[in-house]
């Protein structure tokens, strides 16, 4: 079940037990990585066929990135109770991280080459 920004916070600020904790971490990362997905499509839609072919191949390579991270992040506490939360604070900080990132190309302006999409219009 996916809530809104707040109303996920405030659920999360009021967990009492790990496993409340661990589900409200899970659904901030389901959170996160839907806003991540709009915002991919929303690049790939603008991108031309040479650049939408890197934004595929560096999202792939991200992913990668982002699990082997998080895998070293959560190795601290295998096995324990609190691994999943780990696990998910991890995937959502990265995702988060991400997604801001492609966003940031998304409000590219005329004119700047170091921008690899082309600006709205």
């Amino acid at each position: 079940m996916l809530f809104s920004s707040q109303a996920l916070a405030d659920e999360c600020a009021s967990a009492s037990t790990q496993l409340e904790m661990n589900r409200c971490a899970a659904a901030q990362y389901q959170a996160a990585d839907k806003k991540l997905n709009e915002t991919y499509q929303s690049a790939l839609k603008r991108a031309q066929p040479p650049q939408r072919e890197l934004l595929q191949k560096a999202q792939v390579a991200w992913i990668a990135l982002r699990d082997a991270d998080c895998a070293l992040i959560r190795s601290g506490t295998e096995g324990g109770s609190v691994q999943p939360m780990i696990a998910s604070q991890c995937l959502t900080d990265k995702t988060n991280e991400r997604e801001a990132f492609l966003a940031s190309l998304l409000q590219c302006e005329e004119g700047d080459l170091s921008c690899p999409l082309p600006p709205a219009g």
